[in-house]
This record gives structure tokens, C-alpha cells and sequence, in this order.
């Protein structure tokens, strides 16, 4: 089973726990969802070079708390805190036209209560995100890939991982006919529910198309 569905998903409740948590009743809920998820594309794309690693979003009756897992916090909270208050109104103005645009009642921007939160990643090596995001950004730049992916688990080994794997499929390279490689050090068992294992999936614009890249990071066990 734990080859066959997401490794994150399989351990919710274990090992990790949802990035939206929050109730609604059966005519909000998808409104909520959908607006969860435009939020999560936005804001990735919006703080990309910060190194956003995750969302996490918790709702209660009239306020909206956002963490926001970064690489580098000072870049987002800037000086005297500017940078993170032009990110809250971004998101407000983000959250009244997604309602607008959907049908709903559009709420005051006064109405509409942000929390926005700043944590930062311990150790970025170990975070499956953020090294496959480091493995696209260098492939889109036509490096080779296999230097790329020896030197992303050589820096994920020396972080303190237990095991890793690194998964390419695709015009590899930029060759006619598309393939799967795969690199791996240490252990990864995915059948054990105890496994502290982060997975990540991101695809890379090569010039020859899309290359899949999916990191698995074994960091312990519990």
C-alpha cells in the first residue's frame, strides 16, 4: 500500500497532519476548499524566491490564520514588518475577489480577520519540497541531471537523513524517447507508518518539455 498512494497522506494523523484544518457545514465547505487552494497557488507563486516550503490554513468564525513555511523569513516579513503587511493585504483583496468572482456575498475587507504567521525551515535539506524545487529550478537551467540529483542527495545525507530517493521522468536530458531514472541512498520504508517520510512532486519546463520530479526523505522514525 505505501508504494501504491501519497507517502503524506498515508501518515496523516502519524507523522503529519493536514495543512487546512477548520469546519463548515455542507453549502461552505467547497467554497472553503476551493478558496484554500487559490490561496496556496497564489501565495507560491507571489513568494516563490523565498523558498515556501507550505500553507498551512486554520479558519474559525471570522478569522483566517496562515502560516507560511519559508527558507528565508526576513525576506518575507521585511523591514519593520512592511513586507508582511503588503503580503496581508494582498491576500485580502485576493479573498474578496475569489468571493466575488464565485457568487458569494463579498464580505468588508474589515470583515475579513488575517493572521498571518512566519515560521522558518529548520533545516531546508530536509524538506522534499524544497529540494525538489532546487532539482527543477537547476534542470529548467540545463544542467546536467545527474550531477543535479548526486549533489541534492549528497546535501540531504550530510542534513542528517536516514534515506532519500529522487525519481526523474521524462524527456531526460532532452532525449527522443522518455524515461524513468531513479537515484536513492539509505532507506526508505514506505510501508511503515512510523517513517517520518516527506514527499514532493514538481514538474520542470525543460526546453524539451516537462520532466517530473518526485523526492522522497526519510528523516526517522518514531
Amino acid at each position: 500500500m505505501g508504494q501504491k498512494i501519497n507517502p503524506n497522506g498515508f501518515r496523516l494523523g502519524t507523522t503529519h497532519t493536514w495543512e487546512s484544518r477548520w469546519f463548515a457545514g455542507h453549502k461552505q465547505y467547497k467554497n472553503f476548499v476551493l478558496e484554500d487552494t487559490r490561496l496556496r497557488e497564489l501565495l507560491f507563486k507571489r513568494i516563490k524566491s523565498v523558498g515556501l516550503t507550505s500553507v498551512e490554513i486554520e479558519r474559525s468564525i471570522n478569522t483566517i490564520n496562515i502560516i507560511l513555511h519559508v527558507v528565508r523569513p526576513g525576506m518575507v516579513i521585511g523591514r519593520g514588518g512592511q513586507g508582511l503587511e503588503e503580503l496581508k493585504k494582498f491576500i485580502q483583496n485576493s479573498i474578496i475577489k475569489h468571493r466575488k468572482d464565485s457568487g458569494l456575498i463579498a464580505d468588508q475587507k474589515n470583515s475579513i480577520k488575517l493572521d498571518i504567521r512566519v515560521e522558518p525551515v529548520k533545516e531546508p535539506n530536509l524538506n522534499a519540497y524544497f529540494v525538489a524545487s532546487q532539482i527543477a529550478e537547476q534542470l529548467e537551467k540545463r544542467l546536467p541531471h545527474k550531477r543535479v540529483v548526486n549533489f541534492a542527495l549528497e546535501k540531504t545525507k550530510n542534513a542528517g537523513a536516514k534515506g532519500a530517493k529522487i525519481m526523474l521522468s521524462g524527456r531526460i536530458a532532452g532525449a527522443e524517447i522518455g524515461r524513468k531514472e531513479t537515484y536513492k541512498y539509505g532507506s526508505i520504508p514506505l510501508s511503515t507508518i512510523r517513517a517520518d517520510i516527506d514527499f514532493a512532486h514538481i514538474p520542470a519546463l525543460t526546453k524539451s518539455g516537462y520532466v517530473g520530479v518526485k523526492v522522497w526523505i526519510c528523516k526517522s522514525n518514531i
